[in-house]
């Protein structure tokens, strides 16, 4: 029997506000979400899994090198990128991760690999990428992951001797083509939330989850964030939610972000939304955690919680099938 099926996605969060973007700049994110949203949905809609939506919806968003993960993914101390995806199935739970892969074009994929065709949860560099590699998966050469405006963060953080995360404030900054404007980032190291990721219910009750980052520019030590490990930055239990998340990963790996979510609906019997406030703007904003997530219901209901300056983000139910598109805070 057909039930209400929905999708939400993130592209980041962090310091994003109207006096920082022009028109053509807002124009350019919106677009990018709204396709993003579009080729999720339409799996659901002709009734495709919750699993290959998020993939395919966070494979478009690692192929847009607005957000970064995939093609628009930061720059580490050493000057490659260092990317990190997972993804999780709400039937079984069922997760499989990646961490700090350099050549996959979509780690996503890599991340969904390790899931069905290995034994493991988590594989990290340079193993990861020799599976994605052995089974067919594309790889790009480091001049495809190159973007112009990350490689001038990467500058500025070496001069400044400190780790950035993405989303920011301030200086317009060129960007690659075919975007005709030049993009706004922002330059509060403090204040920059890069990572993509997606929540779906499909037509069958299944949920699924999906996250996937560049990390933070000038990482080193080769640091891993929330984004790749289960329960953190991402999860999905058919029992109550899917989760992804996007913010300082620190913050939210010491929060347990997402199960802690999963588990207050599971054993407080809280809606999605009143798990989400309380985590959200309880429990990780006073202990300075900034950033925000979405996340879907066993029920097809969506949040969008963020407690940052702005969140890209968008979502779409079957029972209002209206998309949201948003940037700033409403």
């Amino acid at each position: 029997m057909t039930t209400p099926f929905s999708l939400a996605l993130h592209g980041g969060a962090g310091t994003i506000t109207r006096q920082l973007m022009t028109a053509g700049q807002e124009q350019q994110y919106q677009q990018a979400l709204r396709e993003a949203l579009e080729i999720g949905y339409a799996v659901l809609r002709q009734g495709g899994s919750a699993l290959d939506a998020v993939e395919l919806t966070v494979r478009s968003l690692e192929d847009c090198p607005l957000f970064n993960a995939g093609k628009g993914a930061v720059f580490t101390h050493e000057g490659h990128h260092e990317m990190d995806a997972a993804i999780m199935d709400g039937r079984n739970r069922a997760a499989g991760a990646v961490t700090g892969v350099r050549a996959v074009q979509n780690p996503i994929r890599a991340a969904r690999l390790v899931m069905e065709q290995t034994d493991h949860v988590l594989l990290a560099y340079p193993g990861a990428d020799e599976l994605a590699r052995q089974h067919g998966l594309p790889t790009q050469p480091v001049e495809y992951f190159f973007t112009q405006h990350r490689y001038d963060q990467l500058q500025e953080a070496l001069l400044e001797g400190r780790m950035r995360l993405d989303h920011s404030e301030a200086l317009p900054e060129p960007t690659p083509a075919p975007l005709e404007e030049p993009l706004a980032f922002e330059e509060d190291p403090k204040k920059k939330m890069g990572t993509v990721g997606a929540v779906a219910r499909d037509q069958q009750g299944n949920l699924a989850a999906a996250t996937s980052t560049g990390g933070m520019t000038n990482k080193r030590y080769s640091r891993i964030g929330d984004s790749p490990i289960i329960g953190a930055g991402t999860f999905a239990d058919n029992r109550t939610c899917a989760i992804s998340c996007t913010g300082h990963g620190e913050f939210f790996l010491r929060a347990v972000v997402a199960h802690d979510i999963s588990c207050l609906m599971e054993y407080r019997g809280l809606s999605l939304a009143e798990a989400c406030h309380i985590v959200v703007h309880d429990k990780l904003a006073p202990m300075g955690g900034e950033g925000g997530l979405v996340a879907i219901d066993a029920a097809g209901n969506i949040a969008l919680p963020f407690n940052s300056e702005g969140m890209y983000r968008a979502s779409l139910s079957s029972t209002d099938a209206v998309p949201y598109i948003g940037i700033y805070r409403d």
